[in-house]
């Protein structure tokens, strides 16, 4: 680091987002972009993503699968860079994907390690230096262009960054929320709240539903009011914990919750475990089990050990039958089966969060180079935005094209311009 005085492009944070606009912008044209990460290991959001197999996108891909900015502005971005475009990169770097499913796409080798290999492989043969661990602790922008970038190992010039430094979510992989600090210096705002995403949730203790560790089902998870209005509702499975509640349907209702929550501290994350029914036609499906008992009905729907908590939790006989249950107990029952109220009394953070929601507003960004409104010559790509998607590779295809975005257009900026010399080796 000592010897380079200054570069073209500097990418802060070596993550998917980081990696893909130095990738693009060294294909580009652009000579000498340097990418600078804290860690000691690239990669690691990478090497730990869908159980270490890399969830890379999914096969359909739209706004609506994502929160925080307009769905306008996200699908500006995400137009740019298609799920086919996606997976031509990859397949040309030799990874071949398989779609699972759920509509999922995955390595076919099942190994995050692919993935990150084929990354680190492009962006050395786009002629990418990537300096690790290189932690960077301040960007000042020069009064005569460029930025002053200080780092653990000395100082270096640039002509344009990037802030790819991820959010606030699992903070031991470098996502520690600096960066975040970085843009504000650099005159941007962050939204009210940064939260974490994608995170499991907290149900007070001596719930019965933490009593059913291990146990999954399909579930409806909603978020309403004290009135109960519903803000929003999500279904998929469900994963009751020794703490509370995992699974994707509580990940991907995990950000709102929390931020209507902190708008209404009145609200309310209600579940149905007989989702595609309500009130009235859960009540018609016990009754119709005639003659059989409310606990052989259950275990229809429900684990054994399940189904024996649910009724045990509405005070309801195990052996009872629903026409020999009075018309109150009944009700009780079927609440607890479609409507229940949770004790949530928080979430396991940015420790254990996937993403984060909130972050650096999209107004403040022109989306067609994903450069700073307000600091020229900066852009800013992937988490550290106010964009987060659902489970399921929305994440992962945010930053590919953001920073395939940011890549491309920043090369084609630098072209404009006349080009400094190569940073010396």
């Amino acid at each position: 680091m000592a010897e380079i005085d200054r570069a073209p492009l500097v990418v802060v944070g070596a993550g998917a987002a980081g990696l893909m606009t130095a990738i693009h912008a060294g294909r580009a044209g652009m000579r000498g972009v340097i990418a600078l990460d804290g860690a000691a290991r690239i990669g690691a959001k990478i090497l730990v993503a869908g159980g270490g197999r890399c969830n890379v996108t999914h096969f359909e891909v739209h706004e609506r699968d994502f929160a925080g900015a307009t769905p306008a502005a996200i699908r500006r971005v995400l137009h740019r860079f298609s799920v086919e475009d996606c997976l031509r990169f990859f397949t040309e770097l030799g990874v071949e994907m398989k779609r699972e499913e759920t509509g999922k796409l995955f390595p076919v080798s099942d190994q995050a390690r692919t993935i990150l290999d084929a990354l680190l492989c492009a962006a050395a043969d786009a002629g990418v230096q990537i300096q690790n661990p290189t932690r960077v602790q301040g960007i000042e922008m020069q009064p005569d262009g460029g930025f002053l970038i200080s780092t653990s190992v000395g100082a270096l010039h640039a002509d344009r960054v990037v802030l790819a430094t991820g959010g606030r979510s699992l903070p031991k992989s470098g996502s520690d929320g600096a960066g975040l600090q970085m843009a504000v210096a650099l005159g941007h705002s962050l939204t009210p709240r940064v939260v974490p995403s994608l995170v499991p949730l907290l149900l007070a203790e001596g719930h019965w539903m933490r009593e059913l560790a291990g146990v999954a089902t399909a579930a409806e998870l909603r978020v309403v009011d004290a009135n109960g209005k519903r803000f929003i509702c999500m279904r998929g499975a469900l994963l009751c914990t020794h703490f509370g509640l995992s699974g994707p349907v509580a990940l991907d209702i995990s950000r709102h919750f929390t931020m209507h929550h902190a708008d209404n501290n009145t609200t309310r994350l209600q579940v149905n475990l007989l989702p595609e029914m309500d009130e009235a036609s859960a009540d018609r499906w016990l009754l119709d089990a005639t003659g059989r008992s409310l606990l052989t009905r259950l275990r229809e729907r429900f684990s054994e050990r399940m189904a024996r908590a649910i009724l045990q939790a509405a005070g309801v006989a195990a052996d009872a039958t629903a026409q020999r249950v009075d018309r109150e107990r009944r009700r009780e029952l079927v609440r607890h089966l479609t409507a229940l109220d949770l004790p949530v009394i928080g979430d396991r953070g940015f420790t254990y969060a996937e993403t984060t929601a909130g972050g650096v507003p999209l107004s403040e960004i022109r989306l067609e180079n994903m450069e700073s409104r307000v600091c020229p010559g900066l852009h800013l790509v992937g988490e550290m935005l106010d964009v987060d998607g659902r489970i399921g590779g929305f994440n992962f295809q945010w930053a590919w094209a953001s920073g395939f975005i940011a890549g491309s257009e920043a090369a084609a900026s630098a072209q404009k311009l006349q080009p400094h010399a190569t940073p010396r080796r």
